[in-house]
This record gives C-alpha cells, structure tokens and sequence, in this order.
C-alpha cells in the first residue's frame, strides 16, 4: 500500500518508520520547511524504549540518552523527600529497559536519520494538510497551495491543533490547562557539583512544582518550572525574563531555589490537552499521537504514547492490501482505552500530586511516603511494564 502521513514531528516519523517496515510506501507530509524539532527535555521510560527497538532505532536513542538511576518526589516548600523510586537493576529488570531522558532534538533526529535511510519512505516539507477527500478507493490529502497526494490511507499525526482532527472530528481548539511552564536548559558546568545528580527531580508546592534532569548525554541540565496560574491566552515558545520567571516561584527552598537561579533564557508555554475520545477513525484516514490524544506533560507519556501508536498501527497494517477502513479501527480499538487512561492520570497527577496545599499536600507526603519500592514499581506497570507490538499481543 502507498500510505500518506500528515505530519513530521515525532509522531509523524515513528509512525513513517512503523509502516514502512511493514513492506508499506510512506508519503509523509510536513507543513514546516524544513525537518526539526523545538523543545528540551524529554522523558522516556521503558515502554518507550520497546517502542524505538521495534522501530529500529532504539540503539541510537540509548546513545543519546541519559539512563536515569532515581525518580524523586520533594516537598517543594519544606525541601523534604517525599518518595524515592530507584530505576536502577531492579527497575530494569522488571521491565526490560531504562528509564532515560533524551534531549528531544536527539529523539527526533534518530528518527529522522531512521526513515532518510528507509527507501519507501519519502519525505516533503512545505506541505501543510489543510482536509482530505476519501472514496472507495483511496484517500487525498489537499495541502493548503492546494497540493494533492493521493494513496491507500492517511495518518493525521499534525499535532495537537490537527486540521486532519478538525475534519475527522470536528471537537474545535484544545482545552487550555491554565498551566503556565517555564522552561530552560544550560550548561552542566554552571551547575555547582553538590546540586548534581543522575536524577529526575521534582519539586512539588502549592499550584506550582519544578523538574529538573541532565540531558545531552550529561552535558545540559533541563529545567522546567510550572505554575497553574489560570492562564488562559495560547502561548507557544515565548520568551520569559529571567526575573519574571523567578517571581513566579518564591517558595521554592534553598536548593530547589538555586537551581531555579542558574536558568537562562527561559521560554514558556501554555500547556494544553483534550478530553478524550474513542474515535479516531474515518473510513481510510486515522489519527495518531497528540492528533489522537494530547496529554498533558505530567506522566511524561506524551511522546511514549506516540512511538506505540506508532508500533501497533505498522503491525496492525502488516501485509495489508486491501480493507483498510476495518484494519484503521482494529488499530484504533487497540489503542484507545489505553490512551485515554493516560489522558486522565495526567491530569489527575496535576491536582493531587503536583499541585495541592495544606492538607492535601500533606496527605500526599504521607500515602506516597508509605509506598515499599516495590509497591512503587506495581504503581507503574500498567504504564512502565506495556510492550506495544510484541509477540505474545495481538496486533
């Protein structure tokens, strides 16, 4: 089949990759003029890491990534451990990879380098697809200098304001969070060696919390702050002052505070998501990542989410000629539940664990702070523990 795929980010290659290794041509259609990814820090945790080995190119993004010995929860104000899980051997062993951060230009560049090298995969930029037309015999995807391509199906992974969405669905702009985050990456020798650690830290207060994690092999420290300041205007990227940013946050403790200080140019975003949704299908078209199901950042699953999406539908389309309207909802029936429990744990993450005061917060210190490791790691299975596309699951 001659599959047509909306999108270039991460989603958009990982999905291009799926497919074509399933003996598929892949058109894929990037609205922006060049192919680069934006942003920072990313998280990745082991079912993202099945994920990139099915696709090929989990080697490279194991090269890149820094593999992350602990995840810790701190009291943001009183500066106190609330909940350590170790992600060392045990952890590893359990689910049969790393929990690892990556900058994302790296991710993405992985998959870049994946599908230049993949012969039946072509890939354009300036093609933005503004709709699509569908009969019995194939699908076009109309770009908007009125641009035609034309194939077996097409993949709506153009991110979380899809146009493909938008025809599909028709369920207008995302839902604005009211989350303002704040984020920054600088140089690992600016950071003084006692606030050094092979960790992802999180820093929770009231209607606030503060993450930081080394990147680029060691070399950076991300930083990302965020506030839920009721925001409700869309911010994508601006730039925020260093003394705006540190405002924001003024009762951090000493050494969440320091770390905050040793940010520069900073960026900041308003986050945004939708509810979920159980169809993501139309005949030959479907969606897939934040087209499909945009989460908020705070399970550190977006991106995950993604790369097994992008698994399932190239094993679901696995030697495929014909009936692809059935097999587009075979792999939208195998994806959605999971999604969309996702979807709601990132929001829920954000009011009951990030963001409570008082007693709430209290309450939080005290049930996350009685979890054993191993009661920990059965927290995360559902999440952790998934291997999109193995063996012994059905395609």
């Amino acid at each position: 089949m001659k599959v047509l795929i909306a999108g270039g980010g991460i989603g958009g290659l990982a999905a291009a990759l799926g497919i074509a290794h399933q003996g598929h041509r892949v058109v894929l259609l990037e609205r922006r003029d060049t192919f680069a990814e934006l942003g920072a820090g990313i998280q990745l945790g082991p079912n993202a890491f099945h994920a990139l080995d099915q696709l090929g190119v989990g080697a490279q993004v194991r090269r890149q990534a820094v593999h992350i010995d602990e995840l810790r929860l701190m009291d943001g104000t009183t500066g106190q451990l609330v909940a350590s899980m170790p992600l060392t051997d045990g952890y590893r062993a359990r689910f049969g990879n790393p929990y690892a951060v990556v900058h994302r230009g790296d991710l993405y560049q992985a998959l870049l380098d994946g599908c230049t090298a993949e012969p039946d995969i072509t890939l354009n930029t300036d093609c933005s697809v503004s709709r699509y037309e569908q009969d019995g015999d194939g699908v076009t995807a109309v770009t908007g200098t009125g641009g035609r391509f034309t194939g077996d199906a097409l993949v709506g992974a153009d991110g979380i304001r899809s146009a493909v969405r938008g025809q599909l669905l028709g369920d207008g702009p995302p839902r604005v969070s009211g989350h303002t985050i704040y984020r920054s990456v600088i140089p690992m020798e600016r950071v003084p060696e006692e606030l050094r650690s092979n960790t992802v830290t999180l820093w929770a207060g009231p209607k606030w919390h503060f993450v930081h994690y080394p990147i680029g092999g060691g070399r950076f420290l991300n930083l990302a702050a965020t506030r839920d300041d009721g925001a409700r205007d869309v911010v994508t990227g601006r730039p925020a002052e260093r003394a705006h940013v540190l405002s924001e946050f003024p009762q951090l403790g000493d050494t969440a505070g320091r770390l905050l200080e040793l940010g520069t140019d900073w960026r900041e975003w308003v986050l945004c998501d939708r509810d979920p949704v159980d169809r993501w299908t139309d005949g030959r078209v479907a969606l897939l990542g934040d087209a499909a199901h945009p989460m908020l950042q705070y399970a550190a699953q977006g991106a995950c989410m993604a790369l097994e999406d992008a698994v399932l539908l190239g094993r679901t389309l696995a030697g495929a000629t014909g009936d692809v309207p059935r097999l587009l909802e075979q792999y939208n029936a195998g994806r959605y539940e999971r999604a969309a429990r996702v979807q709601r744990v990132a929001r829920a993450i954000g009011e009951e664990l990030y963001h409570p005061a008082g007693d709430a917060a209290a309450a939080r210190n005290a049930m996350l702070s009685s979890f054993t490791v191993d009661a920990l790691y059965e927290q995360v299975e559902w999440l952790h523990g998934v291997r999109v596309g193995a063996a012994e699951e059905p395609a």
